[in-house]
């Protein structure tokens, strides 16, 4: 049964409305796949800070300072290095805080550990 003039007239909206509707399920999906690469570069900074902190402890120096030169600026301010020896080798732990950019969503910071034998 074709539609008349006062059918499709009701119906000129119908899209534009179901787009609204269905938009802001778009955005959620949009923002939690940036926050998925978000984690994996964050993760990535601290296995980055950890190998950095690992050899310049290695060489007898500071471990903090090459974590921090080690990762991106905006991810360096939350970014911590332990190392701890061990007989002939050091192992730096970096832990770097994972940044949120969906309100509410809270995350547990990037662990990364690398090993590296003492430079005597």
């Amino acid at each position: 049964m074709p539609y008349s003039r006062e059918g499709r007239a009701r119906d000129r909206g119908q899209v534009a409305i179901e787009y609204l509707g269905f938009l802001p399920i778009l955005v959620v999906v949009g923002m939690a796949v940036v926050q998925l690469g978000l984690i994996a570069y964050t993760a990535q900074q601290a296995g980055t800070a950890a190998r950095a902190g690992a050899r310049s402890a290695s060489l007898g120096e500071s471990a903090g300072a090459a974590c921090a030169a080690a990762v991106s600026g905006r991810l360096a301010d939350g970014t911590r290095c332990s190392p701890s020896y061990s007989g002939d080798e050091v192992t730096v732990t970096a832990t770097v805080d994972i940044p949120s950019i969906v309100p509410g969503w809270d995350f547990d910071p990037a662990r990364k550990t690398a090993t590296m034998p003492l430079d005597h």
